[in-house]
């Protein structure tokens, strides 16, 4: 029963790969993958867990692009010209007024620009075509003037959109609300920031609107906890067959993926109680998200450990691999 369960799981797998994960998981890779782990159960449980697996590719993601500024910047806009406006309703004033609001606005991606949000924010202006003007190059939106004194480099900006495509923990938006939405709000408190993401879990998302300073925080797509693998709500495993236990796939997550995530935290430079706390906190993903979620530009290091895991510390064949980040060169 088993060995037909798991050639069911094979052609389930083929079909995403054939039309979803852009053919990038062929058999010999998942052989490949399946050979990390030690027993027959094992393996079954975790050709399980990769059937699940969530892959948004090229496409996918240029079309969350499209919804992203349709639905989480245009829309409110042009709600925003209507109430001010005794409810207009006349077209040509309304587009004429986004415009204006458009023109003084400015796209920023959050975190650097060698990561992702700045990445994909060429694929955003494509998309929805935007100009060129509405994005800031890489000398950034302030001027450091003489001595301690930061002004902004165009004063007759009052929007800023900080750009992601995924909040998981919430950390990095937070952060960066703390780096960058502080000191625009010190030079003018009545200008408007938001951070726009295509993913958030919902607690990400949570966690950024109670903690950080952005005035408007959303998501075109928001996980809630049935998208956790081993939350009591999982989505996953939900009307499974009775050999795959979702305790047993627990167990086999937290022995392999702590080696793992402990190798990057090491690397990282922790030790002692602050490295314990970090492993911890990230076995079964960072933030312990939990998640099986990957993008065609890169895994998320809130997706579990054993699917995209590929240090030169620790022995371990990714099936989706993902793209650490480096801050010591």
């Amino acid at each position: 029963m088993t060995q037909l369960f798991e050639e069911e799981l094979h052609k389930k797998i083929k079909i995403l790969n054939e039309t979803t994960w852009e053919s990038k998981v062929k058999k010999p890779k998942i052989i490949k993958w399946l050979d990390n782990f030690k027993t027959q159960e094992e393996k079954s449980h975790a050709l399980f867990l990769l059937s699940n697996f969530m892959y948004f590719g090229n496409i996918q993601i240029r079309q969350l692009l499209i919804s992203l500024y349709r639905d989480l910047f245009k829309y409110p806009a042009v709600e925003k010209i209507r109430l001010g406006n005794d409810n207009t309703t006349d077209i040509s004033f309304i587009n004429e007024q986004f415009v204006i609001a458009q023109k003084k606005t400015r796209f920023i991606g959050l975190g650097n620009a060698s990561e992702s949000g700045a990445h994909l924010l060429y694929w955003f202006r494509q998309e929805n075509g935007l100009s060129v003007d509405l994005f800031p190059d890489s000398s950034g939106i302030f001027n450091f003037e003489s001595g301690e004194t930061l002004t902004l480099k165009e004063m007759d900006v009052d929007h800023y959109v900080l750009f992601d495509d995924f909040c998981g923990s919430g950390r990095q938006a937070c952060t960066y609300s703390d780096e960058i939405v502080t000191k625009i709000k010190a030079i003018n408190p009545n200008i408007r920031v938001s951070c726009l993401m295509l993913f958030a879990t919902k607690k990400g998302k949570e966690r950024v609107v109670k903690k950080s300073k952005f005035d408007f925080v959303d998501a075109v797509v928001e996980l809630d906890d049935s998208f956790k693998c081993f939350d009591s709500n999982s989505r996953y495993f939900q009307n499974c067959p009775d050999h795959i236990d979702k305790e047993f796939m627990k167990k086999i997550c937290m022995e392999y993926c702590e080696p793992l995530v402990r190798s990057v935290w090491v690397k990282e430079g922790f030790e002692g109680e602050k490295l314990e706390k970090m492993v911890q906190g990230t076995t079964l993903g960072f933030g312990d998200c939990q998640l099986l979620i990957g993008f065609y530009h890169n895994t998320p290091n809130n997706t579990l450990p054993i699917i995209w895991y590929d240090e030169k510390e620790e022995t371990w064949f990714p099936i989706f691999k993902r793209f650490n980040k480096i801050y010591n060169s």
